[in-house]
């Protein structure tokens, strides 16, 4: 019963970090779209691919690391990402709404 509960509880976790990706890539795109730039180094230098390309490059980074945790047996690793994605994302949809303020004050 208890392995039952912690494989539930992995699924859970995985399946969070898989859209939190998601999120974290259309809440980047928007904020491209709104002129907002991007902080990280390494997506920065993907981003000279396109900024779809280049996020879509970084989630597949991610997704590729998050293999690699499920296949180490460190699914609590990708739950700690969770968090770090999670403020990443409520970052992103401050600079969004920053710039749609900014815009609106412009009118």
């Amino acid at each position: 019963m208890r392995i039952l509960q912690e494989l539930r509880g992995e699924i859970l976790t995985v399946q969070i970090f898989l859209y939190l990706q998601l999120l974290d890539f259309l809440t980047t795109l928007l904020g491209f779209r709104l002129g907002a730039s991007e902080a990280s180094p390494f997506i920065r230098t993907l981003l000279y691919f396109g900024p779809a390309l280049g996020v879509a490059l970084s989630k597949g980074v991610a997704l590729a690391l998050g293999a690699f945790c499920i296949w180490r047996k460190k699914a609590r690793v990708i739950g700690w990402i969770n968090y770090w994605y999670a403020g990443l994302i409520v970052w992103n949809l401050c600079v969004i709404l920053r710039a749609l303020m900014a815009s609106r004050a412009a009118r």
